[in-house]
């Protein structure tokens, strides 16, 4: 018997900088790539200092580029298609700085690209979909949401916005069935998903497994993933905060535990690696602080504070 033949997969690639040199793509993957003419609606471009020696001897070059967000821009470029082992090479190649992933291009077709691998630095106008931590509750303020988007929006008070669209209770399943609906006038460009400690939550009268959020977690990101590509938005996950289980027994009916919560977090995390989406761990900010939560579960304001000074840290 012959034995089985593995065939290679076909990737479109959108590329705005030395990936499309014929010089560079020999150097990676031996040969000149099949490319043809494309661009990104929605993006500009600034430069980025590029250490890595490797590099810098493949490209002949220190600067490199990157892509940001800019409604009524569009980078010209070109779609490389390649074999797996190209894209492999392509992964290589690309210094931590980038990270791959999902792009609608100007034609309505998707394509992998190199993005900046902090997530909410090329951000211009965000939405915040989630629960009662993402809305503010216990926070006068309005929690570390409120607090991002004024330093978002200070930032460049003209062409920056942030809606938040978080409410208590939601689930992803909730998220995932109101949010679309509410994109269209906003014109997001990223949507930061903060919701899913609901779905851990097991009823205290006659749990059913078949209502288990977290069985249907990877259908509902995948949904919300689908959702964020179809308006040219990065999806960009935030895990769950740390929370007191002993005083989260009997929560309005609910039983919120920490295995959970961390089987929540586990998942999340294996899901966003495997497809290729950002997440942000907000776990570690509130680790062993109980007096930081109000109810076992909602931070205070010093709590919202200290998360949304990590969310900067790991996502700008």
């Amino acid at each position: 018997m012959a034995p089985t033949v593995t065939e290679s997969r076909p990737h479109t690639l959108f590329s705005f900088g030395t990936l499309l040199d014929p010089r560079v793509q020999t150097a990676l993957f031996g040969r000149p790539v099949p490319s043809s003419p494309a661009s990104l609606a929605g993006h500009a471009t600034r430069p980025l200092t590029i250490t890595d020696p490797s590099v810098i001897a493949t490209s002949g070059q220190e600067v490199h580029l990157t892509l940001e967000r800019r409604i009524g821009s569009t980078v010209e470029g070109g779609v490389l298609h390649l074999t797996d082992r190209e894209l492999a090479a392509a992964d290589d190649y690309e210094v931590d700085d980038y990270v791959r992933r999902r792009v609608l291009l100007s034609s309505g077709e998707s394509a992998w690209a190199y993005l900046d691998a902090r997530p909410l630095r090329p951000a211009a106008r965000m939405v915040i979909a989630g629960d009662s931590i993402a809305y503010g509750r216990c926070d006068p303020r309005g929690g570390w949401a409120a607090r991002l988007a004024a330093g978002h929006i200070a930032r460049n008070e003209a062409e920056h916005r942030v809606f938040n669209l978080a409410i208590p209770g939601s689930t992803l399943t909730d998220v995932r069935e109101q949010t679309p609906a509410l994109l269209g006038p906003r014109h997001p460009d990223t949507i930061l998903l903060a919701a899913g400690i609901n779905d851990s939550a097991v009823p205290l009268a006659a749990p059913d497994p078949a209502q288990d959020g977290l069985s249907c977690l990877g259908d509902n990101l995948a949904a919300l993933a689908a959702m964020a590509l179809s308006h040219n938005a990065r999806l960009v996950v935030a895990g769950p905060a740390w929370l007191d289980e002993t005083r989260t027994g009997d929560y309005e009916g609910l039983c919120f535990t920490r295995d959970r919560a961390l089987a929540l977090r586990e998942s999340m995390r294996t899901w966003c690696a495997e497809h290729h989406i950002d997440y942000l761990d907000l776990w570690e900010p509130l680790r062993d602080r109980a007096d930081l939560l109000v109810d076992g579960l909602h931070p205070d304001a010093e709590g919202h504070r200290l998360l949304h000074g990590h969310l900067e840290a790991i996502g700008r």
